[in-house]
């Protein structure tokens, strides 16, 4: 079956959700080549408010965001686990979930240093979970992030 199909298959709350997740992982993705981190990183929180006046069963479930940067990532360019990290957490924000953005470090077989991006929401990883994720030391809470 053809992406096209399978994407008129889906829910109207699931196509416009996938578009969303669309284009902000590429504005983000851009943003992390062209934009300090710091400067990227304030854009994306900035300004969050919850959407209000969606219904309850119309609001997408923290996991269907995530489900929907996935898919995005397999299609935009140059995508990481910090784009797609960045894309869920202002995502989920967006629809009134809490998020709070990892960035752990971790050396590798030969020594160097490696990173990776995971999103939490009420006590569960969102997104970038690894099966090695305990291999990874969080670094300390970024600024504004409560710990």
């Amino acid at each position: 079956m053809n992406r096209w199909c399978r994407f008129l298959r889906l829910s109207f709350v699931d196509q416009w959700l996938l578009v969303k997740a669309m284009f902000l992982l590429g504005a983000i993705t851009l943003g992390l080549k062209l934009l300090s981190f710091q400067t990227l990183r304030r854009l994306v929180t900035s300004e969050v408010r919850p959407r209000t006046g969606l219904p309850e069963q119309d609001r997408p479930a923290a996991e269907r965001i995530a489900w929907a940067v996935r898919v995005a990532g397999r299609y935009v360019p140059a995508t990481t686990c910090l784009s797609q990290a960045l894309t869920v957490q202002r995502l989920i924000k967006s629809h009134g979930y809490p998020a709070r953005l990892y960035i752990g470090v971790a050396k590798n077989e030969t020594g160097q240093l490696e990173a990776h991006a995971w999103v939490e929401s009420q006590d569960k990883i969102i997104i970038g979970g690894l099966q090695d994720l305990a291999h990874y030391t969080p670094l300390p809470p970024l600024e504004g992030e409560k710990a």
